[in-house]
């Protein structure tokens, strides 16, 4: 049969209808031109699959740019170091990124000793050819998790029980703010993570006999354990383990009873819950101490830091590897307090005063000059028993001087309180119906501003629980 091209110059313009006939059917049978009409075909799948690839690739990259911002986001978030809110910090690198609109959730957990931050955002991306195929966008998600845990925090409560305390109910208030926090600090979750020293004082400590046995001490009496620091010993935050400390002499300016009658708990507290409790996690015995606090004496918030730093610092570690030994602490913190570099281990104290310090008496040395004496003064107020003797008030000083005054003792508290932000202690400090002078104080003492309450009433739990929920910040200056 001709070819069309042959047919077209051999055969007329104007075909009759056999002819016509003849010619569909001609053209029926020929073949040429298959291949490229396949040709074509397979050029528009391709197209269409490459179009596909395009705009997969495209989804792609912004699921991957979209991904690294909120990675990094979360990362910088969740950094315990960090001081701003987490929320905050993930919305500010969704902004900076021109993103904002693409979040859409940020979830902070954050504990004592870890901030967990997941955040997730979506997006989409429109298509260019898998729209031929109904599809117009692409869904762009994004979901990432960080975590920061440390994994040690020692914690030192130091509460002042002064007699100031017993008024306007608030020993009752301290006494419940103080039970909230060891609620919140001590739970199952941080089992073996988390000790607690509960440091009460008023115008002396107690470190009770555990811990003043395992010091260097001179002992002119059997009745209590309190040192008497001198101004170089708030310098720094050690305890030394060789130098010999002074007993502090046990007696009372004035009756806490009634004249003439022996003092029912003098000089250096004596009573078992007005002792230093080191380094636990027992909430219950902890809390014991804190519902028997009551009021005594006048007020030495150095003594009270002083303590509260030292139980803090390594170089008390011998002590309670001795009393992990006599099982008087929980074995898990023998190797405890840990080094200052450690990057596992927060330090923190919460210092909680009422008033503010006052001159500090002794008896003079010649009164106070061996065990006969001591256990005179045991027994005797000091006021008490010059005025039983028909001594004149005059005379008093005759019997007894100012050690250091009120504003030499605050001397001493600012140096231990500087000693102890020196080593990367972070200081919470609570001012609990306090004058502006001792707010001052107090203020100063504290890691900065923020770290400074200064509360009324019931407002002082929820200071403490407010330094509970933030602890986790507590590795600011490390």
């Amino acid at each position: 049969m001709t070819d069309l091209k042959t047919y077209h110059t051999q055969c007329p313009r104007r075909l009759t209808v056999t002819e016509a006939v003849q010619f569909a059917r001609c053209f029926g049978r020929k073949e040429d031109g298959t291949m490229t009409i396949f040709a074509m075909m397979m050029l528009m799948m391709m197209l269409l699959v490459g179009g596909i690839g395009v705009d997969l690739m495209r989804n792609e990259m912004e699921r991957t740019r979209l991904q690294n911002t909120i990675d990094r986001a979360v990362l910088a978030a969740a950094d315990i170091d960090q001081t701003l809110d987490p929320t905050e910090v993930v919305n500010d690198y969704f902004d900076k990124a021109g993103m904002s609109s693409y979040l859409t959730s940020v979830v902070v957990d954050d504990g004592l000793n870890y901030r967990t931050v997941l955040a997730t955002a979506n997006t989409t991306t429109p298509t260019q050819f898998m729209r031929l195929m109904g599809v117009e966008e692409l869904p762009v998600p994004a979901r990432s998790k960080a975590e920061e845990r440390i994994a040690n925090v020692e914690i030192s409560m130091v509460l002042d029980i002064s007699g100031s305390m017993r008024s306007n109910n608030k020993m009752s208030n301290m006494r419940n703010a103080a039970r909230t926090f060891v609620d919140e600090v001590i739970r199952e979750e941080t089992e073996d993570l988390i000790s607690v020293s509960l440091v009460p004082y008023t115008a002396q400590v107690n470190v009770g006999e555990d811990i003043f046995d395992e010091l260097n001490t001179t002992t002119d009496y059997p009745y209590s354990q309190c040192i008497d620091f001198e101004p170089v010993d708030f310098e720094t935050p050690t305890i030394s383990m060789s130098k010999l400390y002074e007993q502090m002499q046990h007696f009372e300016m004035s009756s806490a009873r009634y004249r003439n009658r022996p003092i029912e708990n003098p000089g250096c507290p004596k009573q078992e819950y007005e002792k230093v409790l080191p380094l636990s996690q027992n909430a219950n015995a902890l809390k014991s101490n804190i519902n028997n606090f009551t009021d005594r004496a006048n007020t030495a918030i150095h003594l009270g830091m002083k303590w509260g730093v030292a139980l803090l610092d390594p170089s008390f570690r011998p002590v309670t590897q001795a009393l992990s030994l006599e099982a008087k602490i929980d074995p898990v913190f023998a190797g405890r307090p840990s080094n200052y570099n450690d990057p596992d281990t927060l330090k923190t104290i919460i210092l909680m005063t009422d008033g503010q310090n006052v001159d500090t008496w002794r008896i003079r040395p010649w009164y106070y000059a061996n065990a006969n004496h001591a256990a005179h003064w045991n027994y005797w107020a000091l006021n008490d028993y010059l005025w039983a003797a028909g001594i004149r008030s005059s005379q008093y000083n005759n019997w007894r001087y100012v050690k250091y005054t009120y504003s030499q003792a605050d001397n001493m508290l600012d140096s231990i309180c500087d000693a102890a932000k020196a080593q990367g202690i972070v200081v919470w400090s609570v001012g609990f119906e306090v004058s502006n002078y001792s707010a001052g104080v107090m203020q100063n003492c504290a890691s900065s501003p923020s770290h400074f309450f200064r509360v009324e009433g019931v407002e002082i739990s929820e200071a403490f629980k407010a330094i509970a929920s933030q602890i986790n910040q507590l590795r600011l200056t490390q």
